[in-house]
């Protein structure tokens, strides 16, 4: 067999010697398949890039244990992702990479036009969500590969360092800053491969502007002077802000047979474990003493001694508990809204206007931008733009809610702060990653652990764990990033930013 094996190999190999001679002058077309990619379209990249950044925040796994974390979710009674027991965000991590790599793709594509207006605010968009998602990676891990992430396909490096947090946020904010000083009125965009603006260039010079007044309150308490100065900017630029709900950042979705195409929290009822549909008591707790018209178009009621109510699970329950639980007796996400496929379809938030007037009011108590008497304005037209997106579709606040839930009077700054934060935690329902990088900045609402000790001894978890890809495989600086933790790689370092007194 050996020897037959062997004739193979010289005849193949004296074949292809007689024809090198001949075949020499067309050596590039011969070794170039007809139907190699030489190129993509930046366009068929980008959409991709929003889809699946905007879904992977809004309720596919893996990030429901965070949405656990912050106590909308329950976190199942037979799978308990809220139960506070480490493990490596393998996947959290490599999408990220995957989604930031794309994106370098499109900037290789448009090398040469970063100045020209066919690629220039293709270029500039690019740069901004890149932003966005460096944000949201680093405001889950803190300490990040940065820097040294490969940006040509020419030189490749597997092993970079991992850059601290407090180096990469002003070097973010100066990236939002060159962006936006290239986008420009007119230019080639990408049209209806964009899923948030369908190409209009206006409207991306207010997403930027936005996410650097997000960039500036998020270390508000780490870097009280770049937070300030960035802030400021953001406030009192020509560029604005998103300005209705007609600005909002949000990926389209349909209730078809396309898996793909689900609202990723429909997703999670069609296609997930029915043990990822039940939501936290305290969200449902605080809903009911809000007598919040939006609890009856969020969760699905139960009939307890023939009565409707609503009841959310408890979460990081023990064992014990969790084996005592009758699942009918308990809310999951409407099935009349969120969990139905002939509801409206509900598109999948990336940035709304609700964020942006939260963070304008937050800005206004400390004299950012805005006086401390506008605080009250811009929190109610964040509540009122929160009642009006769908699922809810409310048009108007109730008279009721808004003198008692809402009111002011007679409330310190940091007791209006408080009621801030709480409704944007109500607005972030489904948007995970970044309720738990709030609810951590903020400490609104007053969150108590469950039962379960897990890891953590019965604490809430204050960052993700880094991907088991990295301790393996770039282990010297996942190392040195370790160091630099007061606890280490684990659920209860916090991230530089995470220092609220």
């Amino acid at each position: 067999m050996k020897k037959r094996l062997l004739n193979i190999h010289i005849i193949a190999g004296l074949a292809l010697a007689a024809t090198m001679g001949a075949c020499t002058k067309d050596f590039e077309k011969i070794n170039t398949p007809p139907t190699s990619v030489v190129s993509v379209d930046p366009g068929l990249l980008f959409a991709r890039i929003l889809r699946d950044g905007t879904f992977q925040e809004s309720g596919e796994l893996p990030d429901t244990k965070m949405g656990s974390w912050v106590q909308h979710w329950a976190g199942g009674p037979v799978v308990p992702v809220s139960r506070y027991f480490e493990g490596p965000e393998d996947l959290i991590w490599s999408q990220h990479y995957t989604l930031l790599r794309n994106i370098i793709r499109i900037k290789e594509e448009l090398t040469g036009l970063e100045n020209d207006p066919a690629g220039r605010s293709k270029w500039a968009i690019a740069e901004l969500y890149e932003v966005y998602l460096y944000q949201r990676l680093t405001d889950l891990f803190g300490d990040i590969p940065f820097s040294e992430v490969t940006t040509s396909d020419a030189v490749i490096n597997r092993t970079p360092k991992f850059d601290k947090q407090e180096d990469i946020y002003p070097l973010l904010i100066q990236r939002v800053d060159a962006a936006l000083a290239k986008l420009t009125t007119g230019d080639q965009s990408y049209g209806t491969a964009d899923f948030f603006y369908n190409g209009n260039i206006d409207k991306w010079k207010k997403f930027g502007n936005s996410l650097k007044l997000r960039l500036g309150l998020r270390i508000r308490y780490a870097n009280a002077t770049l937070a300030q100065q960035t802030v400021q900017a953001a406030m009192t630029s020509s560029l604005g802000l998103l300005g209705s709900n007609a600005d909002n950042a949000a990926v389209p979705t349909y209730n078809n047979a396309q898996a793909e195409n689900y609202n990723p929290i429909l997703r999670q009822f069609v296609t997930g474990s029915a043990d990822l549909r039940y939501l936290a008591n305290t969200l449902v707790d605080k809903l009911k003493g809000y007598n919040d018209p939006r609890l009856p178009l969020l969760a699905q009621p139960v009939t307890i001694n023939g009565n409707p109510v609503y009841q959310g699970i408890g979460v990081a329950l023990t064992d014990n508990q969790l084996s005592q639980l009758i699942r009918a007796n308990y809310s999951t996400a409407s099935r009349n809204t969120y969990f139905s496929q002939t509801f409206t379809p509900i598109p999948s938030y990336a940035l709304t206007y609700s964020d942006i007037c939260f963070y304008k009011a937050e800005a206004a108590l400390l004299g950012w931008g805005a006086n401390n008497g506008d605080a009250y304005n811009f929190f109610l037209e964040g509540v009122k733009a929160a009642f009006a997106l769908a699922p809810y579709n409310l048009n108007t606040v109730p008279n009721d809610y808004v003198s008692t839930v809402l009111s002011f009077d007679g409330l310190t700054d940091a007791q209006k702060m408080e009621k801030i934060a709480t409704q944007k935690w109500i607005h972030l329902f489904g948007r995970n990653m970044e309720a738990f990088a709030e609810w951590r900045r903020t400490g609104y609402p007053v969150l108590t652990p469950g039962p379960n000790p897990g890891s953590t001894n019965g604490q809430i978890p204050r960052r993700g764990i880094y991907s088991s890809d990295e301790a393996q495989l770039n282990n010297a600086h996942y190392k040195e990033a370790v160091a630099r933790m007061q606890q280490g790689d684990s659920f209860l370092s916090k991230v530089w930013w995470d220092k609220k007194p």
